[in-house]
């Protein structure tokens, strides 16, 4: 029996771990093809949003092709690819992250911190397909 995902958002530990998963990977050739360069996801909160974003996410990543077929198999995305997928280097950023207490100061070194900790964890996932030791 299928578990309910109540507050996961990763996509992989939905996939990977038995959870419900309502397809909605219909939606990324729709996206492709409004060929619109900026896409706002304006929806209520629980709504889905980070899990849609981690679907994405997995299947635009160069570094996840060889997990294309476990992730996407069985959804409709899996038997119809785009020829966009596993294409692209992706950097995320998660602002949920960034404390939004404090001063103006610890505030803006709070966000600072997590744009270079992200890049950083962006240019080691990388490092062996575009920059040298």
């Amino acid at each position: 029996m299928k578990k309910i995902p109540y507050g996961i958002s990763s996509f992989d530990k939905i996939k990977s771990e038995n959870y419900y998963y309502v397809d909605k990977t219909k939606y990324i050739k729709l996206m492709e093809d409004m060929g619109s360069p900026y896409l706002f996801f304006l929806r209520p909160r629980r709504f889905g949003k980070s899990l849609f974003i981690s679907m994405l996410e997995h299947y635009y990543d160069i570094n996840g092709a060889d997990q294309f077929e476990r992730l996407f198999g069985d959804t409709y995305i899996g038997q119809n690819p785009t020829p966009l997928r596993n294409s692209y280097p992706v950097l995320r950023f998660n602002f949920s992250m960034v404390k939004t207490q404090g001063t103006i100061k610890q505030i803006k070194q709070g966000f600072c911190l997590h744009i270079w900790s992200e890049m950083h964890s962006f240019i080691l996932k990388y490092k062996n397909r575009y920059f040298l030791d």
